[in-house]
């Protein structure tokens, strides 16, 4: 999961370096809208807001989640 999200950003610093800004700007959007879905689904699947879990919903928010 998490090699797959730094290989995509660094695929899109590639192409804002190559300036191509619209593959940077889809890549970008490709890789980080399901990595954002899948934080949210995980915060609210396993109801990690109302245990009081400050430190889980953190790591949730740095997308960090599925190490959890």
């Amino acid at each position: 999961f998490m090699s797959e999200t730094v290989a995509a950003l660094c695929l899109s610093a590639g192409y804002l370096d190559a300036g191509d800004r619209m593959w940077h700007t889809l890549t970008l959007f490709f890789a980080l809208l399901p990595c954002a879905l899948v934080q949210l689904s995980l915060v609210f699947i396993h109801r990690d807001v109302s245990r009081d879990r400050p430190l889980v919903l953190l790591l949730h928010l740095l997308q960090l989640g599925p190490l959890v």
